[in-house]
């Protein structure tokens, strides 16, 4: 009986300390995802690219919108002189001219969206490397970014920002 007793107190101390060791294995640490993107060379880069194509559309629409005022003002300005034909036919070209400035105008903030992700794809990716090579250098188990409030408590955590800099080297 006392050595049954002793067997079940054994195991019980060596599967708290195992529960207590598998505790410890697991370290957590936390980076502040958007200062590291902006601390990462080629902001520069990107936003002149960025303005660029933006203003390449925005150049793109005026010339449309001039197009749609120009029409606008000539059938105003000769409306009473139309024939009915001629008169419905002139509406249709403004309509028309609306309606293609109105599809430019959603086409144009989806290529800005998709631009936005083509230029800062490579940097978002060379950023999460460096987060996953250091996280598995210095055994890391999980690596929470602070940026957008997943993380509510961090005390005991450990802020990889200093390793991941150095890992891009960066300042």
């Amino acid at each position: 009986m006392r050595s049954l007793l002793r067997v079940v107190i054994v195991l019980a101390i060596i599967s708290f300390a195992g529960s207590a060791s598998a505790q410890k294995s697991q370290k957590i640490g936390h980076v502040d995802f958007a200062k590291l993107y902006a601390a990462i060379p080629g902001q520069d880069t990107i936003k002149a690219k960025y303005d660029k194509f933006q203003k390449e559309l925005s150049d793109e629409f005026n010339k449309m919108q001039a197009e749609y005022t120009t029409k606008v003002d000539e059938f105003q300005k000769t409306e009473a002189t139309l024939s009915n034909i001629v008169k419905q036919t002139k509406q249709k070209e403004i309509v028309d001219i609306q309606q293609r400035l109105e599809a430019f105008q959603q086409s144009a903030s989806q290529s800005l969206q998709q631009k936005e992700g083509e230029l800062t794809a490579p940097i978002i990716t060379r950023a999460k490397k460096a987060i996953s090579d250091v996280a598995k250098e210095n055994g890391f188990t999980y690596i929470f970014n602070t940026t957008d409030g997943v993380l509510l408590f961090s005390e005991n955590g450990d802020d990889i920002m200093p390793l991941v800099k150095k890992k891009l080297n960066l300042k």
